[in-house]
């Protein structure tokens, strides 16, 4: 199966924890990655009007990936979905921070241009509201379907 990492909002902002780090890290060398990270732009998302915080205007990726892409709020950019897409793969793995908010806003994005999303549940960490991303992961099956349980199973193969 031809299949993509793609890695949401791993990042100094959100201080990910060392083990959803260590975990990707392990998964690059097998597939395709691409990574995004969210700046701060009030112009664009209004995050300091609406929400009184805001993510680091200069973060970079905490992950090597192939490619990395900038968006503003919890949207993909339409450039990375048509990168995703042009590689032609018949799923695209999700990772990342923020299970119940940016990872299920790609889930989303991935769903609504044809392509397979399926979520990596023991590499994803949630909002404060669930730290755990168990809420996300929850929802993602509901809307998705697809659920990698465990990331170790796809270094099997």
């Amino acid at each position: 199966m031809r299949q993509a990492l793609l890695i949401i909002d791993v990042q100094p902002s959100f201080d990910p924890p060392a083990w959803l780090v260590e975990g990707i890290e392990r998964l690059l060398p097998l597939m395709p990655s691409v990574a995004t990270v969210e700046r701060h732009d009030e112009a664009v998302t209004p995050f300091r009007r609406q929400l009184n915080w805001a993510p680091g205007p200069a973060d970079d990726s905490l992950v090597a990936a192939d490619r990395v892409f900038i968006k503003h709020g919890y949207a993909l950019t339409p450039e990375t979905v048509a990168h995703l897409k042009a590689l032609d793969v018949d799923r695209v793995l999700v990772c990342g921070i923020q299970a119940d908010t940016c990872v299920l806003a790609a889930g989303f994005a991935l769903f609504d241009a044809g392509l397979q999303p399926t979520i990596i549940a023991d590499l994803v960490v949630g909002s404060s509201l669930d730290r755990s991303g168990a809420l996300g992961v929850k929802l993602w099956r509901h809307h998705f379907g697809a659920v990698a349980e465990r990331y170790e199973a796809l270094l099997e193969g």
